[in-house]
């Protein structure tokens, strides 16, 4: 069978029309560029915002006469909103104007005229972001063996691979294959240690470069989020793409995070970098879990001496000096190097060793923030009593 080009996807796609719109969703310049892997197509449409509900069917026709090329296997379409300019021929309503944004970190609905609620995900208790300024921090290492501490800690635990361009669970986790789709348009996650897992190296082969725009990312994400069957979690562990850009952005204006771990070496080139992500984080009202140092020390596991390759406690130093949590060190061992490596992380691979108890710990005082927060909600919540 040949293979099918994103040429032939775009023709097909020539015979959607929304309603009120004056013309194609292709020549009306509402499809973002077309990819194609394994068979499967991703692309997104972009919409004025005010009328995402009303255009759902448009985008399930678009997914619809996709799936219908021989050769397709599977499409992936999502909505993106855009309020900076409607497109030519499709109609937009204004909005009402709304009110100031309340003050806080809530998910809350908020009162009419406010911004809306964030839509969390169906039976996931909380979600985490794990982020860096920069990349070659260890940010997914710190990821993998942060959730598998959850686990280890008693609870039921999801791996979200949000990093796009480079996505790193397939490896860390030793996962291969592909994910079956089940009823609906729900996908089912990939599964190792225990652990639920998506990401979007389980769709596109490694050697495959995504180039891909911003509206793009943004839909891949909420569709990995939100079309996937994740069942009942306590918590989901989403492993950021390094610095702030769209992808950062989307997780952070879109899902009800219920906190972020930043993940930093000690020296201050890092620190800078590190700073960025903060910053971005309080901005939109996500609160700041901590801190973690990651290549905290070096061993030298052949005399026993103590190395300060990237100097020490410059993470320490900064969670107290703007007030977050300092959640613990990760020394630099060969051991995580080489399971990392092996996919056979070492949370799992060495449950009682040291490295694992730093992680466990590490896990302990996130989840306990997590839990206090929750309670203080349940606590705020009026009760209402009819005599």
């Amino acid at each position: 069978m040949p293979e099918v080009t994103k040429e032939v996807v775009l023709e097909k796609l020539r015979t959607v029309r929304g309603p009120g719109m004056e013309g194609n969703i292709v020549d009306l310049g509402l499809v973002s560029d077309v990819f194609i892997s394994d068979g499967k197509a991703y692309f997104s449409i972009t919409v004025p915002a005010e009328r995402a509900k009303e255009l759902e069917p448009m985008r399930a026709a678009a997914e619809r006469v996709v799936r219908d090329i021989p050769g397709i296997t599977a499409a992936m379409v999502a909505l993106t909103a855009d309020r900076k300019a409607a497109p030519a021929g499709a109609p937009v309503q204004r909005p009402q104007p709304s009110a100031a944004p309340h003050a806080g970190h809530s998910h809350a609905p908020r009162p009419a005229g406010g911004p809306p609620a964030k839509a969390g995900i169906p039976g996931v208790g909380a979600i985490i972001a794990v982020a860096s300024g920069k990349g070659g921090v260890g940010k997914s290492t710190t990821s993998v063996n942060l959730a598998l501490a959850l686990k280890a800690n008693g609870l039921k635990v999801g791996l979200l691979d949000a990093d796009i361009y480079g996505p790193s669970m397939p490896r860390l986790l030793k996962i291969s294959g592909r994910p079956q789709q089940i009823e609906g348009r729900l996908i089912r996650p990939m599964e190792n240690y225990g652990l639920k897992v998506m990401s979007m190296g389980f769709l596109v082969d490694e050697e495959v470069a995504m180039i891909w725009r911003g509206p793009m990312i943004q839909s891949a994400l909420l569709q990995m989020l939100r079309e996937v069957a994740w069942g009942d979690l306590d918590v989901l562990v989403v492993d950021m793409p390094p610095g702030t850009g769209d992808a950062q952005l989307t997780m952070a204006q879109q899902v009800p995070l219920a906190g972020a771990v930043i993940v930093s070496t000690p020296q201050d080139l890092a620190l800078i970098d590190a700073r960025k992500g903060l910053a971005m984080f309080r901005k939109v009202e996500v609160p700041v879990l901590g801190i973690v140092e990651n290549m905290s020390y070096f061993i030298a596991p052949d005399t026993g001496k103590r190395y300060d390759i990237f100097g020490h406690g410059g993470a320490r130093k900064e969670a107290e000096r703007i007030g977050v949590p300092f959640l613990g060190e990760v020394p630099l061992t060969m051991g995580i190097r080489e399971t990392s490596d092996a996919g056979t992380p070492l949370v799992a691979s060495d449950p009682s060793g040291e490295i694992a108890r730093v992680y466990r710990e590490i896990a302990t005082k996130v989840w306990d923030q997590i839990s206090a927060a929750q309670q203080d909600k349940s606590r705020a919540a009026p009760t209402i009593v009819f005599e």
